[in-house]
């Protein structure tokens, strides 16, 4: 089983950019660690008999029409929140120069 230690949890970090203050790490650690153990208890279960699948329900949704519904008052209510909107577009800065 891996451990979780200071070393990985640095790495960790690293890795999903977040940052862990140094007084909360020792909680974070054990909480990883108990958290592998029960990934390893998991391990420990016979699934030879089990058929692989990729989701649990077979049944797939009922399917509609696809069809196009516009409701002028819904696209204005979330123009009226926009910071900035002219002519029923929402207006952004620019970010590529």
């Amino acid at each position: 089983m891996v451990k979780i230690d200071d070393a990985l949890l640095q790495r960790l970090q690293k890795l999903a950019m977040v940052e862990i203050e140094s007084e909360k790490a020792p909680q974070v650690e054990q909480e990883l660690n108990r958290f592998l153990e029960f990934v390893d208890v998991l391990d420990e279960l016979d699934l030879s008999e089990v058929e692989a699948s990729f989701a649990i329900n077979v049944e797939s949704a009922p399917l509609r029409k696809d069809e196009p519904k516009t409701n002028p008052e819904v696209s204005q209510s979330i123009l009226e929140h926009a910071p900035k909107a002219v002519d029923n577009f929402f207006i952004v800065p620019k970010i590529i120069e």
